[in-house]
């Protein structure tokens, strides 16, 4: 059936508003209404399964005459096809809003803001940091959809040669990112298959090597002249001169919170959740500080009082990366495998377990001490429950002074 156009543009233009609103037919299903305020809006009406329905086209003359026409016979045409046109333009916008928020930068912000609310802060800022070092920079102006096997396996690689832990982590966030933009709809087809297998095609297998550690006191000393004349930022300097005295684990050691620290009593304080053996059964990580930690902690609260944080960043909002005090080893010439000159955090710990048998000539301290400034668990849940509420605090003050004591006489002068 014919269309019949009844409205002109003049009469559209000349509708001045009455006391209550009123319509202009066009016909079609097409009208136009006049409110009180003067504005004029399209309507769109038509039947769809025998229920009646309305919607609009916006207002003129934003959208004129003619363009109201164009989109009526575009709605008739979608009923023709037994289409309802208001679900077919709640689907397109649907589609708009998920192809602009499936951009893989989208994509992340999201997953990383809904990650935020599941896991530590620590872990967060750390997954955050990866992101935006070593993963946005290559794929930030594309979709997730059209990101390939091979971009993520070139960023991969390319980790692989500065940090191997870290580019097995990436792996790890391309495919639960993946799978979150599966459940979120921004993709219809996972690229990764979520099998145990599927790691070897992503990570190059690497050799299992140990930490490597100074436990050559010649060389040990050199290490400890250059941290305390490290003329690098402050907190870097500190936090590798706090380690030599108190062997933390990496994580640890950079996100430290003045929170932790008990100046009156000499004693850190580190919540059992943030520390590798989650167990609840555990009490929380005390460690007594030696009097040469303590005068570390009080340089250092001259410069980051002000902050949650003990080792406090270039921002000042987020404590140290894991990875600067590591590189400013290397700085230092303490990358030397082949000389036995290498070192990372991480094996500040070798070095102490390494030594403090050594030293310990009189067999002053006991093995269940000496391994607890390690914060080493028993493997079996069973044994650490018979164990888990032992207090070593006492034990703890002549060992740490014995190793801090240690530490300070291997140089004469810093």
């Amino acid at each position: 059936m014919a269309i019949v156009n009844r409205l002109k543009d003049i009469q559209i233009k000349q509708a001045k508003p009455k006391d209550k609103d009123y319509f202009l037919n066009d016909g079609g299903g097409l009208r136009i209404e006049i409110k009180t305020n003067g504005n004029k809006v399209w309507e769109f009406r038509y039947t769809f399964n025998q229920k009646r329905r309305v919607t609009t086209f916006k207002s003129y003359p934003v959208v004129n005459l003619e363009n109201a026409r164009l989109k009526r016979d575009e709605f008739l045409n979608l009923l023709a096809k037994d289409i309802d046109p208001i679900a077919k333009k709640q689907e397109l916008k649907q589609e708009i809003f998920i192809d602009k928020q499936g951009m893989f930068i989208n994509v992340v912000n999201e997953w990383l803001e809904d990650e935020s609310k599941r896991v530590k802060a620590n872990t967060h800022i750390t997954k955050v940091r990866i992101f935006e070092n070593d993963i946005n920079p290559f794929l930030k102006d594309k979709h997730i959809k059209d990101v390939t096997k091979d971009d993520i396996i070139k960023i991969i690689r390319t980790k692989e040669i500065q940090a191997p832990n870290v580019a097995s982590r990436i792996f790890i966030f391309f495919r639960a990112l993946f799978n979150y933009a599966i459940f979120k709809g921004y993709l219809t087809k996972n690229i990764f298959s979520n099998s145990k297998d599927e790691t070897k095609y992503y990570i190059t297998k690497q050799e299992v090597k140990h930490f490597a550690k100074i436990t050559d006191e010649k060389i040990l000393k050199e290490l400890i002249e250059e941290i305390y004349n490290y003329r690098g930022m402050h907190s870097i300097r500190n936090s590798l001169k706090f380690v030599l005295h108190i062997p933390l684990r990496a994580e640890n050691l950079c996100n430290l919170k003045w929170e932790y620290i008990d100046f009156k009593n000499n004693l850190l304080t580190i919540p059992r959740h943030l520390m590798k053996v989650k167990d609840k059964n555990l009490e929380d990580f005390k460690m007594v500080l030696s009097a040469a930690a303590i005068e570390i902690l009080k340089s250092q609260y001259e410069l980051t009082n002000h902050s949650e944080w003990v080792f406090l960043g270039n921002s000042n909002k987020s404590p140290i990366n894991n990875e600067s005090p590591n590189k400013a080893l290397k700085l230092m010439g303490f990358d030397d495998v082949e000389n036995n000159r290498k070192i990372s955090l991480h094996g500040f710990r070798g070095t102490y377990r390494g030594l403090i048998d050594t030293l310990d000539t009189d067999n002053e301290f006991s093995f269940e001490v000496k391994e607890y400034v390690l914060d080493h668990q028993e493997k079996s849940k069973v044994v650490r429950a018979y164990t888990n509420k032992s207090d070593y605090t006492q034990h703890l003050i002549p060992l740490m002074d014995f190793w801090s004591a240690f530490i300070s006489g291997l140089v004469e002068k810093y």
